[in-house]
């Protein structure tokens, strides 16, 4: 398992549109997940140990984030021939489990995570209304384990300022994670 660290953040790049199939039985596209205020994109599975430590925290900011505009979709792009655990079927099970209030979506291809450049799960892209990428950082200070409880939120701090601003803030901290695990090409 390779653990990798985001890139830093690049300002106003816009964000790649898709058409993916979510676990709910739905074709979701940009457009279609985007809220009034901004979208966050996030890359993510369900085996890997940084996204598990940190899944009842991404329910809770992403579902507080819809008061601000700012809608969430989950991207899974992972091979699935790698890690039976990422399978749809699976989603749909981690989905249900943790009621998640986002779109879970198959990126079966991988090109959408190549689209966007995503390179570990989680991995976070946090866009304006305009759709104009102002965030690229973690979540918390979370790693394989849970961060503590009163550990500062630094997705949700920066998406709220996205919803008021329209622009995030320029010290971002960097999401870790595991590799997103690519299809031999």
């Amino acid at each position: 398992m390779v653990s990798l660290q985001t890139p830093v953040c690049e300002f106003g790049r816009p964000a790649v549109d898709f058409a993916l199939p979510g676990v709910d039985g739905e074709i979701w596209t940009l457009d279609k997940a985007r809220g009034e205020k901004g979208l966050l994109v996030m890359f993510i599975c369900n085996h890997c140990p940084y996204v598990k430590a940190i899944r009842d925290r991404l329910v809770r900011d992403t579902r507080e984030l819809m008061d601000y505009g700012i809608n969430s979709i989950a991207i899974m792009s992972n091979d699935p021939a790698l890690y039976e655990e990422d399978s749809f079927e699976n989603m749909k099970k981690v989905a249900e489990e943790y009621a998640f209030p986002f779109p879970y979506v198959l990126d079966e291809t991988q090109e959408v995570a190549k689209a966007y450049g995503a390179v570990c799960t989680p991995d976070f892209f946090g866009y304006n209304a305009d759709l104009e990428l102002q965030y690229r950082g973690r979540l918390d200070a979370s790693r394989k384990e849970a961060a503590p409880p009163d550990a500062r939120r630094d997705l949700f701090e920066a998406m709220v300022q996205v919803a008021r601003t329209g622009k995030g803030p320029r010290e971002q901290i960097p999401s870790m994670g595991c590799s997103i695990k690519w299809k031999d090409e």
